[in-house]
């Protein structure tokens, strides 16, 4: 065996080791990423119950069925839907194809742009970031029901951001193969 291949051979295929690992390492970002969307979904949803136990006037009930659609649509379909899950996708697809260490270690930061991108990415994942902890502070302050309203909201694009990426991930593995 001389290592050389004839024309009619099949390619090389990569070693099912490495193959593993970078499944693995996309499903890692994958359920990463969703897990801490679905954690922030579970606290808040607590908080957006709360709200309900206090006597709602009118205007509590007009807020809570305009914001409620508003988030749906800027946070789920705008934020995650069009923008952060297909990157997430993609990048989780990126580590399924070539995985490395760190990538597969910290898959879901990877997966969620904070590195290994572009610096505009990077940017975008650290500023977005910096931005929810300003707006976390703000609505923590915040009595009840106006808390549980906002917090609604929140849920409702979150859960929409979960939905789209589990989707968007699984739509990209199936196209990946």
């Amino acid at each position: 065996m001389t290592g050389r291949r004839s024309p009619g051979d099949a390619p090389p295929r990569r070693s099912s080791y490495r193959g593993a690992i970078g499944a693995g390492g996309a499903i890692w970002a994958v359920t990463g990423v969703a897990g801490i969307l679905g954690w922030a979904i579970v606290r808040l949803s607590d908080i957006a119950l709360r709200a309900l136990e206090e006597p709602l006037a009118w205007y509590h009930w007009a807020a809570i069925g305009a914001f409620i659609p508003f988030m749906a649509w800027s946070e789920g379909v705008r934020g995650f839907q069009r923008r952060f899950s297909p990157r997430v996708a993609e990048r989780a697809m990126l580590i399924r194809a070539a995985p490395t260490a760190a990538r597969v270690i910290f898959a879901p930061l990877f997966a969620a742009g904070f590195f290994g991108g572009s610096r505009r990415e990077r940017m975008g994942a650290c500023l977005g970031t910096v931005a929810i902890i300003a707006l976390v502070l703000l609505v923590h302050r915040l009595d009840q029901p106006w808390r549980g309203i906002l917090d609604a909201g929140v849920v409702a694009g979150l859960t929409w951001g979960v939905v789209a990426t589990l989707a968007l991930s699984a739509r990209a593995w199936r196209t990946a193969e």
